[in-house]
């Protein structure tokens, strides 16, 4: 276990953004995180928890308190049952999957982060989420100060939230166990459109699941959704804002301001959950509410890639990126009347 005063938290974030912590934990057993946690729980600490990174956004005057960083390693596979270390690389976890000749996660590639963090957002893309092959979740519990197995039924998973977001200040995530498909190296059935259109395939189709992976990689990739240091359309956290899940009231009433904005021929994206709700894009209210690809004038702008992605083109503070942040979210509001709400754990700060 590593420990440092006085740490610098901006690198060990997508953004490269946010102030130090006083104290900085690095953990690589489980053992250890536990450890940590109990001596900020019982010194009343303020605690932060860090894995990839890849979904936060930290104030410009750091965190108060003990950042610990979860850099546990563990990708044990039996049969088509896997369990993964929290602090094990999500990408890369992936990759071994396909490698292995199982499906269910191969479109979750290129999702930058750890393994710890997926059962948190119920991380989701290209027509996957990791509920659906999620089997129990083993994490510490502050509260009862045991480890626990927590059930995918009792992990109150739904579009990108869980009983782990919905609580976070209870549980620490250590490790992650998954139940995959034997499906002979072949994928699971294609659910996204633009992934069996860029393979050439009806959806619900399979295809080897190592070349979904490489085409949601290169997806991502022409969108700036993977990592690379080079590119500052990948200084970010992905999505920034999560998709809006109206009622079909609440809807009628949207699409009503889209014609009375855009033209009455002008239909908005629309996602019919089953339950009554139907789940818009993010993307198209900022794009249509006028803020297009490659938008600002600062040193936070919107990705030139992706109108869902706010990036730090270098040398941002966090505070440029919350000030761009909010005019987006004033700017969906006024047009289309829905408020946009952000995906990433900020910080010391709020939008």
């Amino acid at each position: 276990m590593q420990e440092l005063h006085d740490a610098p938290l901006a690198p060990l974030t997508t953004f490269r953004l946010g102030g130090p912590a006083t104290r900085l934990i690095t953990a690589t057993t489980d053992a250890e995180v536990i450890a940590a946690v109990r001596e900020a729980d019982d010194t009343g600490t303020p605690l932060l928890l860090i894995g990839g990174g890849s979904n936060l956004v930290i104030g410009d005057n750091g965190f108060d308190g003990t950042a610990l960083r979860i850099a546990t390693q563990g990708f044990e596979l039996d049969g088509t049952r896997l369990e993964l270390a929290a602090g094990e690389t999500w990408t890369d976890a992936v990759a071994r999957t396909v490698e292995a000749g199982l499906a269910g996660i191969e479109c979750l590639a290129g999702i930058p982060g750890s393994a710890g963090a997926t059962p948190i957002q119920n991380v989701g893309a290209y027509g996957q989420e990791v509920s659906s092959t999620i089997t129990e979740v083993v994490a510490y519990d502050r509260k009862t100060r045991e480890t626990v197995v927590i059930p995918n039924a009792e992990c109150d998973f739904s579009y990108r939230h869980s009983r782990f977001k919905a609580d976070p200040e209870r549980f620490v995530v250590l490790r992650v166990r998954f139940e995959l498909e034997d499906a002979q190296g072949m994928s699971a059935p294609l659910k996204y459109p633009e992934t069996a259109r860029a393979l050439g395939v009806e959806a619900g189709e399979r295809v080897p699941a190592a070349a979904a992976r490489e085409t949601v990689l290169k997806l991502r990739a022409g969108k700036g959704m993977v990592l690379d240091p080079e590119d500052h359309d990948s200084w970010s956290a992905g999505s920034f804002f999560t998709n809006p899940i109206l009622t079909d009231e609440e809807f009628a009433a949207f699409h009503a301001r889209v014609a009375d904005r855009l033209g009455p021929d002008t239909a908005p994206p629309a996602f019919p959950t089953g339950d009554g709700h139907v789940k818009t894009s993010a993307a198209w209210l900022i794009d249509k509410a006028g803020f297009t690809k490659g938008y600002g004038e600062g040193r936070a702008r919107i990705s030139t890639k992706h109108t869902l992605a706010l990036t730090n083109r270098g040398g941002a503070t966090t505070e440029d990126l919350l000030a761009l942040a909010r005019e987006v979210v004033a700017g969906v509001r006024d047009a289309f009347g829905i408020t946009l709400v952000n995906e990433p754990v900020t910080v010391g700060v709020s939008l």
